[in-house]
């Protein structure tokens, strides 16, 4: 099937007419963030020759991360310590040895060791930040006319929000400021007027580069970065405040941790900062619509890629451990992340990408497949998978609106795009699609059971999550375009299957139940 959308992550630029009441200042739209990659063990970073400065993870046994036998370690294999985190014995290095990598793999305490990229530390992004859309035209006054009652004036837009109940649900709550999402991402712009009223800077980070930044707006997407972040963090709690559009959980705050370079990369060392970040701060929720980069599947049989799934995988348990709810985009694909097998031409994504078959129950998406992570398929106006959306029996938790092409799935009036609105730095308002937009979501969602649960652990959360998910049964035959061709095969039951999960999120029934 061919899908007409521009690629970027794990979000879609659909280049579709489109048209939005824009109660503030509207800027254009570049559509961008996350997806997956993948990882071909014949090409390592390790192999790199002396003097390419590079970055690498290093896991040690607990208590050895911040000691002075590590440190001198890492300074006599060639390196320097950039940020140790003792808590759960990753440290984040620097070195412009080409065998840096084996040499600290054979110090004692030291676990497993790799590089977080195939190119030097000033690598310049090779993904496609998609096509600029503008947002704006007729329908717009039309729209802004149709609003009533305690509706914000996009409100009538975002068909995304009866979906899953949100609608309903704001009529009797609407989320605690007690509780806060943090945006894992490439940066929140809090002064946006929609984002400014529920915006927590106490929890709000830059962690690109593996080490915290808490200067005054570090967390922000500069003017040539992507607004995915952005985007995401309207989503999850746009104020409603009788402007521009609302969010699923309007009376939670959300902060903006910042893991992804000016070049558009998410490199181990800052998602384990972000993850951390989270952790010591108070955060509830974390939303994660990217992969980490450079490999779309990360490879246990690679002691580098190996080493990217280790530190991750210790980060996302602590942040867990600590109470917050690790919320993920699937992918935007159509891969059976349950499958046997799956072509990976896009790996390593920042140097030279080669075509390579993995196994996905050995090689991992990463944050997306690990252990304990809520995994979201993403679903169109029509309550379908997205025609884009990953999907896999026992792979996917949950789902929920991701947007779709309006040509397959078109939402009903007054909506005019079947993707999603959300907020855009410097004030605006655009649409993106993919299982990004998904993720944030079912974020909100799970902010809103915290609010109603606020000493639930984590693993309650996420249990009120799925069941009070609206069950969906596979769609079958799944001929999203309508071709006579099946595009996607679903596994499973009614009550959960590879397309949908437990089901639908349900706001309502988290703030009710």
């Amino acid at each position: 099937m061919t899908v007409p959308f521009v690629r970027s992550r794990r979000t879609l630029a659909i280049p579709v007419g489109l048209a939005v009441a824009a109660a503030l200042a509207v800027v254009p739209a570049t559509a961008a963030s996350a997806a997956p990659a993948g990882s071909a063990a014949t090409t390592s970073a390790s192999s790199a020759a002396d003097g390419t400065p590079m970055s690498y993870v290093v896991n040690v046994l607990p208590g050895l991360a911040d000691s002075t036998y590590l440190k001198q370690a890492v300074t006599r294999a060639g390196g320097s310590v950039v940020a140790a985190y003792d808590k759960i014995g990753v440290v984040v290095a620097h070195s412009s040895k080409a065998d840096f990598a084996p040499r600290i793999r054979k110090v004692a305490g030291v676990q497993s060791a790799g590089a977080t990229r195939t190119a030097p530390l000033s690598a310049q992004s090779t993904t496609d930040m998609g096509a600029p859309v503008k947002l704006g035209g007729a329908q717009a006054e039309a729209a802004a006319q149709t609003a009533q009652g305690a509706q914000d004036p996009l409100e009538p837009l975002q068909w995304d929000l009866p979906a899953i109940k949100a609608d309903k649900a704001h009529e009797k709550y609407l989320g605690s400021s007690a509780v806060t999402v943090g945006v894992i991402d490439t940066g929140v712009d809090d002064t946006h007027p929609d984002i400014a009223p529920n915006f927590d800077r106490a929890a709000s980070v830059n962690c690109v580069g593996g080490k915290a930044d808490t200067s005054e707006g570090a967390w922000r997407p500069s003017a040539s970065e992507s607004p995915h972040g952005t985007h995401v963090a309207g989503e999850i709690a746009a104020a409603k405040n009788g402007i521009g559009m609302t969010g699923v959980a309007p009376g939670v705050r959300v902060s903006g941790i910042k893991v992804s370079t000016p070049d558009g990369f998410f490199y181990t060392e800052a998602v384990v900062c972000g993850f951390v970040w989270a952790a010591e701060h108070g955060v509830d929720v974390t939303n994660n619509s990217y992969y980490t980069d450079p490999w779309y599947f990360n490879c246990k049989n690679d002691p580098d890629q190996k080493a990217l799934v280790e530190a991750i995988t210790r980060a996302t348990r602590y942040a867990e451990l600590k109470g917050a709810v690790n919320v993920a985009a699937a992918g935007n694909e159509n891969y059976d992340l349950a499958s046997d097998s799956i072509a990976d031409p896009s790996s390593p994504n920042d140097s030279s990408p080669g075509d390579r078959v993995v196994d996905p129950s050995k090689c991992f998406d990463i944050p997306t497949q690990l252990p304990g992570v809520v995994t979201v398929a993403s679903t169109g106006a029509k309550g379908v998978k997205s025609s884009f959306s990953n999907h896999g029996d026992g792979v996917i938790d949950i789902a929920a609106p991701g947007g779709d092409s309006t040509v397959y799935q078109t939402p009903a009036p007054p909506a005019t795009s079947g993707l999603i609105l959300g907020t855009l730095p410097g004030g605006g308002y655009g649409y993106m699609a993919g299982t990004s937009m998904a993720s944030p979501h079912v974020a909100g969602v799970a902010a809103l059971i915290k609010s109603r649960h606020p000493h639930a652990p984590a693993a309650v959360v996420k249990a009120l999550l799925y069941a009070g998910a609206d069950d969906k049964a596979c769609t079958d035959p799944y001929d999203i375009d309508g071709d006579g061709e099946v595009d996607a095969v679903c596994e499973g039951g009614k009550k959960k299957n590879g397309f949908y999960g437990e089901g639908i999120a349900d706001a309502l029934d988290a703030v009710t139940k």
